[in-house]
């Protein structure tokens, strides 16, 4: 299954799951905001539009609880190559798919 999550959308999830969050922590969009020491019309704004700057957000996740999980997802991942040989052979080594002919 291939999943195409454009910028608008992911915009969108974010600005969903930090509202989620903050309702499940009984918080107000005001008082989020105030503890985050992000201006009102900010929040306000990425919860509608899903709009609002990366130290905005990086500061409203971490009073909900939840930068750890951004600097964890950011990490780069292993990908076990050490050179670009190594990923040239890899696809050499792929057998090849063989469909029917009509």
């Amino acid at each position: 299954m291939v999943l195409v999550l454009t910028v608008s959308k992911a915009q969108t999830k974010l600005a969903e799951h930090l509202r989620e969050r903050r309702l499940a922590k009984g918080l107000t969009q005001e008082g989020l905001a105030k503890r985050a020491d992000v201006s009102l019309a900010s929040l306000r704004k990425f919860e509608q539009k899903g709009l609002v700057s990366l130290e905005s957000f990086l500061k409203l996740m971490m009073v909900l609880g939840g930068l750890e999980e951004i600097v964890a997802a950011a990490a780069p991942k292993e990908s076990g190559f050490t050179s670009i040989d190594d990923v040239l052979k890899a696809d050499k080594d792929k057998p090849r798919k063989k469909g029917w002919r009509k």
